[in-house]
């Protein structure tokens, strides 16, 4: 019972910080500066890894495939499933989750470890808005980034799936490319587009909100940081089934 009371109380409390960043948020004054600098922190800093994570995952889903694709005597069809699973469904929650550890966490720490020395407390006594400098921007910065970076991260998969393609035959980039993109419809590519901004912003609110409320010293930022993670994550799957239920109930499955 006490554990369903304090799941019910952290979901209000998380439901009334994301009103507060709807509501705050976006009214002036705007911290333009401080959300190019953090779409800067956050987009290009976490460029290596995802590039790296979407190689692997694009290598490593075409040997994993290939076998049972040459057992049936379909080898042929491996660029188009492979191309589907990754731009549908692979590379938007992979590179989300590897976004979410990176990123959630470091959210969580850099404003916790704000709050339990009170700067935050500092910033609100000074007259300036901590939660549209270090919440609004961050949000922003982490819903408009992941996209951009899910794309790359489509992009260099499909290319780590045309090396794996290559380790067992010979097939020219050009053709793969063109197999690969003849199979999608937009059916495919605005669904995962679009849920890759959700994932985004799963992900700052996760961070900013456990970072922004952290307690009980050094401690406390250590469990925002680990906590926020897991949130995110797991809203990261949540978000990702309903844009599957939402999508096979519109018609695009």
């Amino acid at each position: 019972m006490i554990k369903i009371r304090s799941f019910l109380q952290e979901t209000g409390n998380i439901t009334q910080f994301t009103k507060n960043y709807f509501l705050l948020g976006f009214r002036p004054p705007y911290e333009i500066k401080e959300l190019l600098a953090q779409c800067y922190l956050i987009g290009y800093k976490s460029l290596g890894l995802i590039a790296m994570t979407g190689f692997i995952i694009g290598l490593v889903l075409t040997m994993q495939l290939r076998p049972s694709l040459v057992r049936y005597g379909v080898e042929s069809q491996l660029p188009v499933m492979v191309g589907i699973a990754i731009i549908r469904e692979i590379a938007p929650v992979i590179a989300a989750l590897i976004f979410a550890g990176k990123i959630a966490s470091s959210i969580g720490a850099e404003l916790g470890s704000m709050r339990v020395t009170e700067q935050i407390d500092a910033m609100e006594v000074s007259g300036t808005h901590p939660f549209k400098y270090l919440v609004a921007t961050r949000v922003l910065a982490t819903t408009f980034m992941l996209p951009v970076l899910i794309i790359l991260a489509d992009a260099i998969s499909l290319y780590g799936a045309w090396i794996g393609v290559n380790i067992g035959g010979t097939t020219s980039l050009s053709l793969f490319y063109s197999q690969v993109f003849d199979s999608l419809d937009f059916s495919d590519i605005i669904p995962a587009f679009i849920k890759s901004f959700f994932f985004g912003f799963a992900v700052g609110i996760m961070g900013a909100y456990k970072g922004y409320n952290a307690v009980k010293g050094t401690r406390g930022v250590g469990n925002a940081a680990n906590s926020a993670v897991v949130l995110s994550s797991i809203l990261i799957f949540v978000l990702d089934l309903i844009a599957v239920q939402i999508t096979g109930i519109l018609g695009y499955n």
